[in-house]
């Protein structure tokens, strides 16, 4: 069996629950397991070291606390816009998640988190920064 080292190319199933057993996240339900190299950024380093020797075949639950999952809320990852710069059909209403450009042209997710008068309060955090999660796994390959 190939286990899991620094340099694997892994194929895996995994569902992301919350301490309250809901689940925020699963390749169950995208039909088609995640692929990744490790190292490759995909993953937290916390979750990678997680990873490590585990073998095809593997069914593993790892809890993690928020720091070591997606990391702490950010203050300085929300921003007040001017509601100006909402243009076309775009709902600016909370709740609502849209890509924004950042400074290398690559996309952010943010959230809308407040509107008041003309100013768009946005969230460029991690939507599950800040909670504990369960990442359940079953490794299907690893290369």
């Amino acid at each position: 069996m190939t286990t899991i080292t620094q340099n694997s190319a892994v194929t895996l199933h995994f569902t992301i629950k919350l301490k309250d057993g809901s689940v925020a996240d699963s390749t169950h339900n995208m039909g088609k397991p995640a692929k990744f190299v490790m190292g490759d950024g995909s993953l937290s380093e916390n979750f990678e070291s997680c990873l490590l020797d585990l073998t095809v075949g593997d069914n593993q639950v790892i809890e993690l606390k928020a720091q070591d999952a997606f990391g702490l809320p950010n203050p300085d990852n929300i921003h007040h816009m001017d509601r100006a710069k909402f243009v076309g059909d775009a709902e600016v209403e909370v709740g609502t998640i849209m890509a924004f450009s950042g400074p290398d042209g690559a996309e952010i997710p943010g959230i809308i988190t407040e509107v008041a008068g003309d100013s768009v309060t946005v969230d460029f955090n991690h939507p599950l920064a800040g909670q504990d999660v369960s990442f359940e796994v079953e490794i299907l390959s690893v290369d």
